[in-house]
């Protein structure tokens, strides 16, 4: 029985080294070079570029086809949104209760495969005078150079809890 499980273990082992050659698995998903810094950043600032002048299809065409993104249940649209037509369906409905308004990323902080983007939000909705500043958080996490989640965090720190990093200066 011992050299029965012994070949079978050696088996899996060996199955299990292809696949995580074939899957990539050995590869890094750490931003770890500047370059890999830099590009992400970027990504990330065009997406909220085209979002903000209502370019939906651009603000999504760079992220992971199977992303997850979660918005707070205490935002509206709340909820956990699929790919990126969820995504785009979600970003559309967002925007359509917009008379005006911006979202601003003021300062990128990379940890590992995440970044964190505080956001500032000015926004005047349909129907009303008043305009509305909100300053938020977006966590990414990256995989082979795009965003695979984007989770939101209405409080900041929560966002820097969340990832694990002390808020920098």
């Amino acid at each position: 029985m011992g050299r029965k499980r012994d070949t079978i273990t050696a088996a899996v082992m060996v199955l299990v080294g292809i696949l995580a050659l074939n899957c990539g698995w050995h590869k890094s998903s750490a931003l770890d070079t500047t370059e890999q810094r830099d590009q992400a950043i970027r990504l990330l600032r065009n997406a909220y570029d085209a979002f903000n002048r209502g370019d939906i299809a651009d603000a999504v065409a760079e992220l992971d086809p199977a992303i997850e993104w979660t918005e707070p249940a205490s935002f509206p649209g709340g909820g956990t949104y699929h790919g990126r037509a969820g995504v785009s369906q979600y970003l559309t409905q967002s925007r359509a209760g917009w008379a005006e308004g911006r979202s601003e990323p003021e300062k990128f902080i990379v940890t590992g495969n995440r970044v964190v983007v505080f956001v500032h939000a000015r926004i005047r909705t349909k129907g009303n005078d008043e305009w509305h500043e909100i300053r938020l958080a977006d966590v990414y996490t990256f995989r082979e150079g795009r965003p695979t989640s984007m989770r939101a965090f209405a409080d900041r720190k929560g966002a820097l809890d969340w990832v694990g990093v002390r808020e920098t200066p």
